[in-house]
């Protein structure tokens, strides 16, 4: 039995599935495939994504393939509970609303769990550390399951080095069809499309401050620089130091940056990356946003602790007003604020994204019983396959090797 918030916004969160389904066709053509080959049949499957739309579309594709699925959020705030409602009135258990408390969060997660999955959907890890914890029991069915983003890796990482890791996953996020696509052109846009409709603030002559030139924060760096920003990178990492500044972007440290910027986005993965000795130094009504898996970024409690007033001033705007007059704006508590504030990536996007989830999870149901514990990149079959049907879908040509390249190409003779 479903636990959500308010069944009467069904509807409306229909409406909002059959609008992505439109722009999802890779995904529409595996639902058509697994309604004919049901290869899920008998098998459970937990789904812990940002549950909107999209991903209540990726849940439905895995249901019509005979699988009984079970959802929740992967974040408090990015739930919508119109499209909870929507899945319910569709049958299916649903267990999220939306600004849960950290406590109803994981009770929602767990909730989830106690079908005990054969396969799970994890974004971001906590799926993976429940059954790992407390929630052990609940994986007594479980052949292994799929990792949707750079944080959830990052921990995956760290238990494989610990030997902490009792399943298989597939890790999704480096799937080409993901990273490239995803990770570059969804969060670069969504995050743009989020913090302007939020603070109906020009971004063109302003000072962007991007943390981090990974797939993602690389993505915002490149669309701010087109709509006119001057764009400040940091980084941590020499290659990619060298990289944001052979793209034409000042690199700086955090604290040479902090006194220069009027926008922050963190996109970094790590924690505690603007503190109090950046806040100090901002400038007055500064923006900070994050575009990261968890709200750590920039360190809110500092940022209280300084603070002699906070007050909401727009809808996911908080004003924190320090001792000698200057404000300080953070946006979406600092939660992701392309799917908090806004409507996360786009449809065209996500439909690569979810059709890898789908064939990962396909390939998990298929192969998992043979796979040890671990990590496990997606097999390029299925990264190719899914390139080629978005090919397909959107009327674009491909070049194909004659007989006598393939034999130059392969060749050391030639």
């Amino acid at each position: 039995m479903s636990i959500i918030r308010d069944k009467t916004l069904a509807a409306e969160g229909l409406k909002k599935i059959k609008w992505v389904k439109e722009f999802m066709p890779v995904l529409a053509e595996l639902e058509e495939r697994f309604i004919e080959e049901q290869p899920f049949k008998g098998l459970k499957i937990a789904v812990s994504i940002h549950l909107e739309a999209k991903t209540a579309y990726l849940a439905l594709v895995l249901r019509s393939g005979g699988a009984e699925v079970a959802v929740t959020g992967s974040n408090t705030l990015s739930t919508k509970d119109d499209v909870c409602a929507a899945l319910d009135s569709l049958g299916m258990n649903i267990y999220a609303w939306y600004g849960a408390t950290t406590e109803e969060y994981f009770d929602h997660l767990k909730k989830t769990l106690e079908f005990c999955p054969h396969i799970i959907i994890d974004d971001g890890g906590d799926l993976v550390n429940l059954l790992h914890g407390e929630c052990k029991d609940y994986a007594k069915n479980l052949i292994g399951g799929c990792e949707e983003t750079t944080t959830g890796l990052q921990r995956l990482r760290a238990r494989i080095v610990e030997q902490k890791l009792d399943f298989p996953m597939m890790a999704v996020n480096d799937a080409d069809c993901k990273h490239l696509f995803d990770n570059i052109h969804g969060t670069g846009q969504s995050t743009w499309d989020a913090i302007m409709y939020t603070t109906n603030v020009m971004l063109s002559g302003k000072v962007l401050v991007v943390a981090g030139y990974g797939h993602c924060s690389s993505g915002i760096a490149k669309r701010a620089d087109g709509l006119g920003a001057r764009v400040i990178v940091t980084e941590i990492n020499p290659f990619r130091c060298l990289e944001a500044a052979m793209d034409g972007f000042e690199v700086l440290t955090m604290d040479e940056a902090a006194k220069l910027g009027d926008i922050f986005v963190t996109a970094t993965g790590c924690k505690d990356v603007i503190v109090k000795r950046h806040y100090e130094v901002m400038k007055n009504n500064v923006l900070l946003a994050n575009a990261g898996h968890f709200d750590v970024e920039f360190n809110k409690d500092d940022l209280k602790e300084m603070s002699t007033k906070i007050e909401v001033r727009k809808p996911f705007i908080d004003g924190y007003y320090l001792e000698d007059g200057r404000i300080i704006n953070v946006l979406a508590d600092g939660r992701l604020v392309n799917i908090v504030a806004g409507n996360g990536h786009p449809a065209d996007i996500m439909d690569l994204s979810f059709a890898i989830q789908a064939l990962s999870a396909l390939h998990i149901a298929q192969n998992g019983k043979d796979l040890k514990p671990g990590l496990y990149d997606i097999p390029l079959e299925i990264d190719r396959e899914v390139a080629m049907m978005k090919l397909k879908a959107m009327n674009l040509g491909l070049d194909v090797l004659t007989d006598e390249q393939e034999k130059y190409m392969n060749s050391f003779e030639e």
